[in-house]
């Protein structure tokens, strides 16, 4: 396994209350040129957390941050008119908060980022290093 320093939290990018899936961000990540889905694990809107790309292989979530960190991605992060906003259902705030608790306790050097701490971008909309600290 490799060594995990970060998890960094992202969202989709998509209006709240549209259902994503993993089969549809590969599609999206090939389209841009990636060999697969970036992420490890996206958690959808009933709080269903599935596996992306395996823990034991190098995102494509960040730049700069790919190889030591492990990428989550929750569907959502834009408002009904299209602005970055912290669209998580309740579900899914505690799907995030189980496997965030899970990572930290197999990666426990690992601290938790939001992907605009590393990119000028509004993702994933809300502050996880704040959200997880106690974690």
């Amino acid at each position: 396994m490799r060594k995990i320093t970060k998890i960094i939290v992202h969202c989709t990018a998509t209006k709240a209350g549209r259902e994503v899936t993993v089969a549809e961000i590969d599609g999206w990540h090939r389209a841009r040129g990636f060999r697969c889905i970036g992420y490890h694990y996206l958690v959808n809107l009933k709080g269903e957390v599935f596996a992306g790309r395996p823990e034991a292989e190098i995102g494509a979530h960040c730049l700069g941050q790919n190889a030591e960190s492990i990428g989550v991605v929750y569907a959502g992060g834009l408002a009904a008119d299209g602005t970055p906003a912290d669209t998580r259902t309740p579900q899914q705030e505690t799907a995030l908060r189980e496997l965030i608790s899970d990572l930290r306790k197999r990666f426990p050097s690992a601290t938790v980022h939001s992907h605009y701490e590393f990119a000028a971008k509004a993702c994933p909309c809300f502050d996880a290093g704040e959200e997880y600290v106690e974690m």
